[in-house]
């Protein structure tokens, strides 16, 4: 009646045999893991199923299609709608889970994270657990900085405490593991031109209020010729120079407000969040070492609510036209 099952018999277990959707055949639930299709593809392959167990059923389920032509319709859907509603309920989960302390797939991070005991100056607070290496973090720091050959200096010397802010910023962006929920890959970003190496970027990581609030009230004297520092430059002499045309005109001129500054400089990198700090709800670009890392939790709750956009949709599309079927 249903030859062909018995070339996908599968590994026995310890569990209690279950009823596949062939009539009259017991097929027991497979074990041992298997990676699933990641949700995410980088360098890494870091974004992986974390429940191999239930990734077997599904295996299970497909190749058991080859014998549902002698099952009806609706006894398949009695089946595949209790591990439908399952899937759909822990998706969430699992993408969530595989946002947490982890680095991007970028030129100069590390593929994983962890301790670093002499990061230089304003990166010292990721030192515990950093994706950035202790000559990134030098290196974040120079006039010209070797990462991406950009000056900062393109129409003289930034006040000191803008520079500071600047280099917190590279820092963070360097060298923290809890940027999971906004890492995106380049392609989707429609950049001007991607950096060489750079696989993935930071796309709209909330940062808190007083961090553009004080970014800006210390950067808005000092001089750039430019809203958008992503692309547009003149790159003829090695290093960033203001393009033909471009007048060097004081901060508050191409970033009117605090949220100009956080979010248009690194082409939507960052995003200025309304929360203030302590809330939560939003990243700190840079924190007191003493304290700890508050990110930790911000990315934690923003894992929560990520979805697992591929899979998801295709399980929808599968809710939905399975009553249809009946």
């Amino acid at each position: 009646m249903c030859n062909d099952c018995s070339k996908h018999k599968l590994q026995k277990t310890s569990h209690q045999p279950m009823r596949g959707p062939c009539k009259g055949q017991d097929n027991d639930r497979p074990s041992g893991p298997r990676s699933a299709q990641s949700i995410h593809e980088s360098k890494d392959n870091r974004l992986r199923w974390k429940m191999p167990a239930m990734m077997k059923w599904v295996e299970w389920g497909i190749l058991s299609n080859e014998c549902t032509a002698s099952v009806s319709l609706q006894q398949a859907m009695a089946w595949w709608w209790p591990l439908l509603l399952e899937l759909l309920t822990v998706l969430p989960t699992w993408a969530g889970d595989e946002l947490l302390n982890i680095c991007m797939n970028a030129k100069h991070h590390k593929r994983v994270p962890g301790p670093e005991d002499k990061l230089y100056e304003e990166c010292i607070p990721w030192k515990d657990n950093a994706c950035c290496t202790l000559t990134t973090s030098w290196e974040a720091h120079l006039d010209v900085s070797p990462l991406y050959n950009f000056s900062l200096f393109h129409c003289g010397l930034l006040m000191p405490g803008c520079r500071k802010h600047f280099i917190q910023a590279i820092c963070f962006y360097e060298c923290s593991p809890n940027l999971g929920p906004w890492i995106r890959p380049v392609g989707s970003l429609g950049w001007e031109e991607a950096p060489s190496g750079q696989g993935e970027q930071v796309v709209n990581a909330p940062l808190c209020q007083e961090d553009c609030e004080e970014w800006w009230e210390d950067c808005r004297m000092s001089y750039t010729c430019k809203s958008n520092w992503r692309g547009g430059w003149d790159w003829s002499q090695g290093k960033n120079r203001c393009p033909k045309g471009a007048q060097c005109l004081p901060f508050s001129h191409y970033f009117p407000t605090p949220a100009d500054l956080c979010e248009k400089t690194w082409s939507n990198s960052f995003k200025a969040s309304p929360e203030r700090r302590n809330s939560g709800r939003c990243l700190q670009k840079w924190f007191e070492p003493a304290q700890g890392n508050p990110n930790v939790a911000v990315a934690r709750l923003f894992a929560s609510s990520a979805p697992s956009w591929e899979l998801s949709y295709t399980l929808m599309v599968c809710s939905v036209f399975l009553p249809f079927l009946s």
